[in-house]
């Protein structure tokens, strides 16, 4: 197993929040030598790392914290030189690091004889395998997912049309920025958060990233796709659900149909050893089965507007969306502890789209599907 060297704060890093799984603001150095956990970190985080794991803690004041304050120019170079000495202390003379890793302490870490290899795949495949505190965490996200989409359907459901076909509830329109009001709300309340999340209706639903915004009528679909992050973790869950207040079009109704049968279709072929590409792929039979293009359809070159836009889904955990994929690129196998979303889609340009989107925990022998909301469309 190769050495490893982190500089990052737990917030912001996915990799550092993964090894120390506590809520350190400040940058801070992680150092794996032989498979002995090593932090040099500030002595008024300590007792939170105590907290969480078995590591051998070291306060900067070990590598002259004291007098590098009198020398140094800089925060920066007193930092860098702590790093040097450190490492060299640990014994640390080949690391691999994250993409994400400091270029300017790369480089003085570099001259001072350290060998350094940029691996984001290696410490991608570091979280795969989901802990029981990040599975938690997942699973407390998950629950207010839940909860804020019952609070974006239950305020669609109070709706009710004025002569223009708007959805009043309360003698004001139900409008996207409403529902999000709603949802964030709720999400507090659950101990989550999320800085943006998608309540599009009608043609801004066939465009997959647009936020929504106006005032919603009936008839006419709302996507509301959600990914909150839980507070004590920083792990995220992904969930979505297509309704319509009042009477659905035909063609909605058949292509939400389709997207939970294809949902489930896909959590039946979800095990260990399969690859995403696999799962991908007995979807997509189906889809374009039915007359839809996919990805691997299309005509090269060409923009994919009409039919299953996206790929399949996608892994979940300290980021939203982090490996395995389960798409055309999607060649590795997966594993017992990865836990996935599943969105299949379906979208005319200029007119509507419609998707679903459940989490699943891939175990030893299959599946376990993490959420729970009813797939109704009319609500």
């Amino acid at each position: 197993m190769p050495d490893v060297l982190i500089c990052a704060d737990t917030i912001r890093s996915p990799e550092m929040r993964h090894e120390v799984p506590a809520t350190v603001i400040d940058p801070f150095l992680y150092l794996e030598r032989d498979g002995i956990r090593h932090v040099v970190v500030s002595s008024t985080d300590v007792p939170l790392i105590e907290e969480v794991g078995e590591y051998v803690i070291h306060v900067p004041e070990k590598f002259g914290l004291d007098e590098l304050r009198r020398t140094s120019s800089s925060w920066d170079e007193m930092f860098a030189e702590i790093a040097v000495r450190a490492v060299r202390a640990v014994g640390i003379e080949r690391a691999i690091v994250p993409d994400t890793f400091p270029l300017l302490l790369a480089d003085r870490l570099r001259a001072a004889g350290l060998e350094l290899t940029p691996d984001g795949e290696a410490f991608s495949d570091r979280r795969r395998a989901k802990s029981a505190a990040e599975l938690a965490g997942i699973r407390r996200a998950q629950a207010a997912a839940e909860a804020g989409m019952a609070a974006a359907r239950d305020l669609l459901a109070a709706g009710v049309p004025d002569t223009d076909g708007i959805l009043r509830a309360g003698g004001m329109p139900v409008t996207s920025e409403r529902l999000r009001v709603a949802v964030a709300t709720t999400f507090l309340a659950h101990g989550a958060a999320a800085d943006e999340f998608i309540t599009s209706h009608g043609p801004q639903t066939a465009i997959g990233h647009h936020f929504g915004e106006g005032p919603i009528r009936a008839g006419e679909p709302v996507v509301v796709d959600l990914w909150p992050r839980d507070v004590r973790s920083s792990c995220f869950t992904d969930m979505t659900r297509t309704f319509v207040a009042g009477e659905p079009p035909a063609e909605v109704a058949e292509w939400h149909r389709f997207c939970v049968e294809w949902l489930h279709l896909a959590l039946a072929e979800i095990r260990p050893g399969v690859t995403g590409k696999s799962v991908y792929d007995a979807v997509a039979d189906r889809v374009e089965a039915a007359g839809f293009t996919t990805q691997r359809s299309k005509q090269e070159g060409d923009l994919l507007d009409d039919g299953m836009v996206y790929s399949l889904g996608h892994g979940v955990g300290l980021e939203l969306h982090e490996a395995p994929t389960l798409g055309l690129l999607g060649h590795a196998p997966l594993v017992a502890g990865d836990v996935l979303a599943v969105e299949p889609d379906l979208s005319r340009a200029g007119a509507y789209g419609v998707r679903v989107e459940d989490i699943v925990l891939v175990t030893a022998d299959g599946c376990e599907q993490m959420t729970s909301f009813p797939y109704d469309l009319v609500v």
